[in-house]
């Protein structure tokens, strides 16, 4: 676990390289621009291995940049154990992401395992789609459900500061 004086948020998908990396990207700079990059460490990641090293989908790459807000400086990589001691919350964007990462979880974990839209505003979608297979509008649509619950989760970790 990060100590009490900084806290950790790790955003998971399958591949780490369209929703985790939005989610990484949002976050990050809804963070920074509020001035609590000082507190929180943000990062992303993936329960597969297929794009380890790779940059973020092109798509997401630009549907975000749209908002303002840059990817292009992160690269996919697995969970591993260790990220369970070094995040205090690991939100999956899906319940299949959510039960691996259940699965892997070691019994020492202390910090909260969840679904990142349980932060969104408007209950209703419980998952961020995985818009890998689709077209532009799957991308504009996970920014828009990121946009919400990246606030959502903002004000969740002031609040428990």
């Amino acid at each position: 676990m990060v100590t009490q004086s900084r806290m950790g948020v790790l955003f998971v998908c399958l591949g780490n390289i369209c929703r985790s990396p939005t989610a990484h990207g949002v976050f990050e700079t809804l963070v920074a621009a509020q001035g609590h990059d000082g507190w929180l460490t943000v990062d992303s990641c993936g329960t597969g291995d297929w794009h380890v090293g790779e940059q973020p989908d092109q798509r997401a790459m630009t549907e975000a940049g749209k908002r303002g807000v840059a990817l292009s400086h992160l690269r996919a990589r697995q969970v591993r154990e260790n990220d369970f001691f070094e995040f205090d919350y690991i939100l999956a964007m899906d319940r299949a992401n959510l039960r691996h990462l259940e699965s892997i979880k070691p019994s020492s974990f202390q910090g909260h395992l969840g679904l990142f839209l349980d932060y969104a505003p408007e209950p209703g979608i419980a998952e961020v789609p995985d818009p890998y297979y689709g077209g532009e509008e799957g991308f504009t649509q996970v920014l828009d459900l990121i946009e919400d619950a990246s606030q959502g989760l903002l004000q969740a970790l002031i609040d428990a500061r």
